[in-house]
């Protein structure tokens, strides 16, 4: 069976999204990626990364008005979900990882 693709977004790609995509890495029937929406995200978003995910999975609300500024062309189709995970954790901080687990579980197979 082929792995659902989820694509986790924030702002700057450096705490909550890379999070959940190391979480959700080796979850099964999973492939996890992950970006930024702003100009300095340690991985900016890209139109492949958007191509390539079956869900894309946005922090906060702000982040779904911005991606859909930014690429409503390559979002015809896709499903966009929006977690509600406020940007006030560290990275691999145990309280985002159990809210993410908690905020994504409706979303993996």
């Amino acid at each position: 069976m082929p792995k659902k693709h989820l694509l986790f977004l924030c702002s700057r790609n450096k705490l909550r999204s890379p999070t959940a995509e190391a979480i959700f890495a080796n979850h099964p029937g999973v492939e996890a990626d992950s970006a930024g929406l702003n100009p300095d995200a340690e991985v900016p978003l890209s139109e492949e990364q958007i191509e390539w995910a079956d869900i894309i999975l946005v922090m906060e609300k702000i982040h779904r008005t911005r991606l859909n500024r930014k690429f409503k062309s390559a979002l015809a189709g896709k499903r966009i979900a929006v977690l509600n995970i406020p940007d006030n954790y560290p990275f691999m901080d145990p309280a985002l990882i159990t809210l993410l687990k908690t905020r994504c579980a409706p979303y993996l197979p």
